[in-house]
């Protein structure tokens, strides 16, 4: 299995971008690359705020880049963030929460929920108005919160025995996932230097806040679960740079 297949499966897995494969990937040689594939759609993302800013400002510029990022991945995990929301919010027992992660629609939990990352995410991009800088921190925020996702399946139990996240949960291997974890951290610090500690640590605390909530709740992760922890942990390393870039010595910045 070649690197450029691994990549290209996992691209094809998270975004909308047309990549046609000959065969399919197996899913267990594309969660390793996960985190190199959020590096890729923080580009994207980072990209349009870059291009943008001079012309528009930084709100616009943000709010643009976070919308391209919807389409680019079809807000993929933004519906598992909303989902896990509606769950853990309006269900009263475990059987209820886990039937209302099966249901399509959202309600007001995860309509909420999905406002306020979006929100988060736009002001987060907007404090940064130098065009480097948005490009920098889309890039590290959205492998490192790849990382968060991929690094709950080393760590939680799965809630069931079927679905995306148990079929995650199968297909994980530990050294491959490790390696794959280890690459994003590399490209976030790439990217935004020394930042890349403190932003691995907030996310390292969304993936230990939601994880915890989800075993409390469901007894384990799902996949909707998994797209939750990415959300919350993209928002956090935004919120950390933002908060800290002024401070950071990169002189390419």
């Amino acid at each position: 299995m070649s690197a450029l297949r691994g990549l290209l499966g996992a691209l094809q897995f998270l975004t909308r971008l047309p990549i046609r494969l000959s065969t399919p990937v197996p899913h267990q040689h594309v969660l390793p690359w996960f985190p190199i594939a959020g590096a890729v759609i923080g580009l994207l993302v980072g990209g349009v705020a870059a291009a943008t800013v001079d012309a528009l400002g930084s709100t616009l510029a943000a709010s643009l880049a976070v919308v391209a990022g919807l389409v680019v991945t079809g807000a993929f995990h933004e519906d598992g963030l909303a989902d896990t929301a509606d769950a853990f919010g309006g269900g009263w027992t475990t059987e209820q929460r886990l039937e209302i992660l099966k249901d399509s629609r959202h309600g007001t939990y995860g309509v909420a929920a999905l406002t306020s990352s979006i929100l988060i995410r736009v002001a987060a991009l907007a404090a940064l108005t130098g065009p480097a800088a948005m490009l920098a921190a889309a890039v590290a925020a959205n492998a490192i919160g790849r990382v968060a996702a991929i690094g709950a399946l080393l760590v939680l139990p799965t809630a069931v025995d079927s679905g995306l996240g148990a079929g995650s949960a199968g297909a994980a291997r530990p050294v491959p996932l490790i390696v794959g974890m280890t690459g994003g951290l590399a490209m976030a610090a790439l990217a935004i230097g020394w930042l890349a500690l403190p932003a691995a640590a907030a996310a390292a605390l969304a993936l230990v806040v939601v994880g915890a909530l989800a075993v409390r709740k469901i007894g384990g992760t799902v996949g909707d679960v998994l797209g939750a922890i990415e959300q919350v942990a993209e928002g956090a390393v935004l919120v950390v740079v933002a908060a800290l870039a002024s401070r950071a010595d990169l002189p390419w910045w």
